[in-house]
């Protein structure tokens, strides 16, 4: 599945008076359908996409599906899988931000709200990057709340995590071949002295909380003490125990050059730069969570030289390459974004208008070297890469094949699979 993506991250700052919405300042409110047909002259079949949260859900029971009909409606003429992105960073005014203990229940009814108006979608990434979510917001104090302590990081991750869960379980009731491919950062941290192990090997546990709460697994026993340490309840973490998904999930594994950090004695971090890069990581997570793997996002600058995001998207292929020669399945490959962003050279901290040229196309929807050489890339491996695969297919239904009946053998079977499931976790059917 080769992917891309509109950035539509749209975290507050300066206390909640000022909203960062990328879709505006890229320009693709404007520019949708042109953006689309892009996607189709890359020959690209699926879109990280999602609609803006902030201006579509408008308070409890309340949606404005004006701009999600036009554009959904367009990626199903044109037949583009979208891979829909229902909370990317941020939340609408009316909820204020991750702290708030109603934001999963309430965003469970978003989700199924979504499923039941595009019941032909299928893929869904329902909460984006949890883990760095909670900590923009509640660690490093730059988002939303903008807090930071231990405790409102774990409140803001077991917030964050428990919406997903139950938009999962939301939309598998209306869609029940539902895909969720969970895009979620892929980090390490290095000591980088003998006094730094102890703080990095913590670090390196925490990295993994989110997608172990997400898939059901249990935590590192440190990991338990941080939580409980930290607000979780018993009761809440049964809850992720007791809610395995994973079976309905791809991992999706986001990596860019900021994924891997140095750790000092202090207990203090900063950027490493590439060491172990992208196989080696998505390996210790494969080995973790023994799942199907999509490489979700990545991108760099086009630098001074002009090659320098496309010497990375082919060291990015190679990894990915690697690593699935090494056994692991993996599924796809995404360039995040389609086009340039702004402000990512602030972390979306200040709202500047500054241009990153990250994208496949600029912001005038020219395109970039980067663009061209992933649209080669895509030429040269479609055909290629579904006979040699170690996961031969995704039973993806494309969106003019929704209403045909292999798409309704399909809903029933999963459907199936899913009575079976509960069957097989109810103690009182079990005896």
């Amino acid at each position: 599945m080769f992917a891309t993506g509109i950035e539509n991250s749209v975290p507050t700052i300066d206390g909640g008076r000022t909203r960062i919405d990328e879709m505006e300042s890229c320009g693709h409110y404007q520019r949708w359908e042109e953006d689309f047909q892009l996607v189709q002259e890359m020959g690209i079949g699926y879109l990280r996409f999602g609609p803006p949260i902030h201006k579509t859900w408008l308070g409890p029971g309340r949606y404005d599906w004006e701009f999600a009909d036009l554009t959904f409606s367009d990626l199903e003429r044109r037949n583009i899988v979208p891979i829909v992105d229902l909370c990317h960073f941020g939340l609408p005014d009316w909820l204020g931000n991750f702290q708030n203990p109603d934001f999963p229940e309430q965003f469970c009814r978003y989700a199924r709200a979504f499923a039941e108006r595009f019941p032909w979608v299928q893929l869904y990434t329902p909460v984006n990057e949890m883990f760095i979510c909670a900590t923009f917001s509640a660690r490093y104090g730059w988002w939303n709340e903008q807090l930071s302590s231990d405790r409102a990081f774990i409140t803001a991750l077991k917030h964050l995590v428990k919406a997903n869960v139950l938009a999962m379980q939301s939309i598998l009731k209306l869609r029940p071949d539902a895909i969720f491919i969970q895009s979620e950062s892929s980090e390490y941290f290095h000591a980088e002295s003998p006094m730094a192990i102890r703080a990095a090997e913590v670090m390196n546990s925490q990295r993994f909380l989110s997608l172990d709460l997400n898939y059901g697994r249990r935590v590192d026993s440190e990991m338990y003490e941080f939580l409980l340490d930290n607000g979780m309840t018993r009761e809440e973490y049964h809850f992720f125990l007791q809610n395995r998904m994973k079976q309905h999930c791809i991992m999706g594994n986001d990596y860019y050059v900021t994924n891997e950090h140095r750790v000092n004695a202090e207990g203090g971090t900063s950027a490493s730069g590439e060491i172990f890069g992208y196989s080696e990581i998505t390996r210790q997570y494969h080995d973790r969570y023994r799942l199907p793997v999509m490489h979700t996002e990545t991108n760099l600058v086009e630098g001074p030289l002009g090659t320098e995001a496309v010497d990375w998207l082919w060291k990015q292929w190679a990894n990915v390459l690697r690593v699935r020669n090494d056994g692991v399945p993996v599924v796809g490959f995404t360039w995040y974004s389609l086009t340039d962003q702004t402000d990512w050279d602030s972390a979306l901290r200040e709202k500047n208008g500054n241009v990153n040229p990250l994208g496949l196309y600029d912001l005038d929807r020219k395109i970039r070297p980067v663009g061209r050489a992933y649209k080669k890339l895509i030429e040269q491996w479609r055909d290629v890469l579904p006979t040699q695969s170690m996961c031969l297919t995704v039973p993806v239904v494309l969106p003019d094949e929704a209403s045909g009946r292999h798409a309704q053998r399909q809903k029933a079977r999963a459907q199936e699979m899913i009575k079976l499931d509960l069957a097989a976790s109810d103690p009182q059917q079990n005896g």
